[in-house]
């Protein structure tokens, strides 16, 4: 599972991903705050430019097939189907993504 594979850090570098966070020169640091009891990640980004400091949180929430078909029977979902991908590609257990369809009973 991908959230495995995960791990608390932190990261500091100019221009942090290549320059996505902004055209200008930036410093961005990156804080990964991992919570194993709800398989949930905290991407923590601050971005510091000469004229302006901004944090972004971006949360990641992990699913197994099994966790996620739990989540939608509780909202009144099925799911019909699971693929590898949202291509459609077929399922494989292994893989460390998968997508759903599901529909409302």
């Amino acid at each position: 599972m991908a959230f495995n594979q995960r791990q608390d850090k932190a990261i500091y570098k100019a221009d942090l991903l290549d320059g996505f966070w902004s055209p200008n020169k930036y410093y961005g640091f990156l804080n990964t705050f991992k919570y194993d009891d709800v398989k949930v990640v905290l991407d923590k980004y601050t971005i510091v430019e000469a004229k302006r400091v901004r944090t972004i949180y971006n949360w990641l929430q992990y699913f197994s097939p099994e966790s996620l078909e739990n989540e939608f029977t509780e909202s009144g979902f099925i799911i019909e189907k699971l693929f590898a991908d949202v291509a459609g590609s077929p399922f494989d257990p292994k893989s460390d993504e998968f997508a759903a369809i599901a529909r409302r009973r």
